[in-house]
């Protein structure tokens, strides 16, 4: 099981972000681990402007993870990304979709209903 720490504070909708990405790019099971920094001075000398950052087991850390191309490149880097996912996550993020609704045609980059 990968083990992962996330210095986070509360109400990080930044944090939370990255917990969402998380959960669609790991290829296998993990466990976040949440430390909150507010309750510790050097925790918020050191992460306070940088939150969220996540952290290996081996203690490598990754700033600005909410950025899906940021998180996916440090999650190829240890073997954990699911490239099927990651694909699937750029066509959405380039505005592509998944499934045209039945009937639709896209013209422009637009779907008109048909």
């Amino acid at each position: 099981m990968i083990r992962l720490r996330l210095y986070t504070t509360l109400g990080c909708h930044l944090c939370e972000q990255l917990k969402a990405l998380l959960a669609i790019l790991v290829t296998e099971a993990y466990h976040l681990e949440e430390v909150e920094i507010s309750e510790d001075d050097a925790l918020v000398e050191r992460y306070g402007v940088r939150i969220p950052v996540l952290a290996d087991a081996a203690g490598e850390a990754l700033d600005r993870g909410f950025e899906a191309p940021r998180l996916a490149a440090w999650l190829a880097a240890r073997g954990w990304l699911d490239e099927a996912a990651w694909q699937q996550l750029q066509r959405e993020l380039a505005g592509e979709p998944s499934r045209p609704a039945r009937g639709a045609v896209i013209r422009g980059g637009r779907r008109y209903l048909g």
